[in-house]
């Protein structure tokens, strides 16, 4: 659902999150696209993962899947999934750790639990993003980056925690690889802590992935799944209510002239380009991930 507030200077919408049945494993609020909202900046996807409690015998399973046209990113919070590619590349992903996927001209992935977290059972926390890639890069050779924690660049005082995950933010730049103006990051605020979201990109939004958030000089709190979306040039202050934390994403950058068709796993500025995945994915001309037997068919009604 998705409420406009045009009677507010700094707001230009509010986005509640419906519940989506990923199919893993697992149940996720897709903030974006929504009805009324399908971007932010160059995002066009974003799931809020959990949290799930896996008892043993039971872990987050994503079989074998295409991506053209974008970049991802799993953002754990909590949990562990092993990453798996056409690339050959097995990567586990940790909290606090970047992995980025650049699909590009066509890639083909899977996440799952570990088969030590499946024996144990566990729990899974996650964010995860989709980026669309600028038209003259939509064909770009297919990559994955992966980042420690150490490499991560990070602001910590005064309560707030800022991760910069990807792009440029408060004077940060993150050491992945992008193809346009962003920002992707995460903000944690304790109790009472206040971060300023700076007009240093065009399109901004904030995510709520648990807690609840003020934004100073407006009436009401801001709660869990609701994606906030900024005016351009506003500049607003967040503050985490008294004795509570925040965990918010902030996300957003530089709009792209043309329009992006959305089919399934598919991002592309060309109808026909979208086509030939669909073709290409049910006669089984992507690559495929070694040591996987699996694959989620072209479903017949996908997100569009």
């Amino acid at each position: 659902m998705t409420v406009h507030r045009s009677d507010l200077f700094d707001l230009d919408a509010i986005v509640l999150s419906p519940i989506s049945d990923l199919g893993a494993g697992v149940n996720s609020r897709r903030a974006l696209p929504s009805l009324h909202r399908r971007v932010v900046g160059p995002f066009v996807f974003l799931d809020h993962l959990g949290p799930r409690v896996f008892e043993a015998g039971h872990g987050f399973d994503m079989q074998p899947h295409p991506h053209i046209g974008l970049a991802s990113v799993t953002w754990l919070i909590d949990g562990e999934v092993i990453h798996r590619d056409s690339l050959g590349e097995v990567q586990t992903i940790r909290p606090g750790e970047v992995n980025w996927m650049t699909a590009g001209s066509g890639m083909v992935h899977s996440e799952r639990a570990s088969p030590e977290i499946r024996a144990s059972g566990g729990d899974l926390l996650a964010i995860q993003a989709w980026v669309a890639l600028p038209a003259r890069y939509e064909e770009v050779s297919p990559s994955f980056t992966h980042h420690g924690a150490q490499e991560v660049p990070g602001i910590f005082a005064d309560g707030v925690e800022f991760t910069l995950i990807a792009g440029r933010s408060d004077g940060l730049v993150s050491p992945v690889k992008v193809y346009s103006d962003m920002v992707c990051a995460e903000i944690v605020l304790t109790s009472g802590a206040r971060y300023q979201v700076r007009p240093e990109h065009v399109q901004r939004a904030i995510y709520i992935t648990s807690g609840e958030v003020e934004v100073v000089g407006e009436t009401r709190t801001f709660g869990e799944a609701e994606l906030i979306i900024l005016k351009p040039g506003a500049e607003v202050v967040l503050r985490a209510p008294a004795f509570h934390s925040t965990r918010l994403m902030l996300m957003g950058g530089e709009p792209f002239p043309e329009p992006r068709h959305i089919y399934w796993n598919f991002i592309s500025s060309s109808v026909e380009r979208i086509e030939q995945a669909k073709t290409d994915w049910r006669e089984g001309r992507f690559p495929i991930v070694p040591g996987e037997h699996e694959f989620i068919p072209l479903p017949e009604d996908p997100l569009t």
